[in-house]
């Protein structure tokens, strides 16, 4: 399985916006999306507060693939969000089983 971690720094001042995207559109579209084992939203803290972050597991890279395309490793947006972010990172990972 593919560990995905997503993370979004907003423009400042563009928080409220952002969050309402993602609780309202984000989550719910990762949530009904194939192939996606589980997914962990994470909102900001008093310390970090333009930072958001969605941590996936998906079941193979070829299902991460068929949501995302062959450029699995860019990070993708929504163009409804792209006025709101800052910056964003992409990090893949092979889920360890404890």
């Amino acid at each position: 399985m593919i560990m995905r971690v997503f993370q979004v720094t907003t423009h400042a001042g563009k928080e409220a916006e952002f969050g309402k995207f993602f609780h309202e559109t984000a989550i719910p579209l990762m949530k009904r999306t194939p192939g996606l084992v589980s997914v962990m939203p994470g909102a900001p803290r008093p310390d970090s507060r333009t930072e958001f972050c969605m941590v996936m597991v998906w079941k193979d890279l070829e299902s991460l693939k068929a949501f995302v395309g062959e450029d699995y490793q860019s990070p993708h947006i929504d163009p409804a969000e792209a006025d709101l972010v800052a910056s964003r990172t992409i990090k893949h990972y092979e889920l360890v089983q404890a």
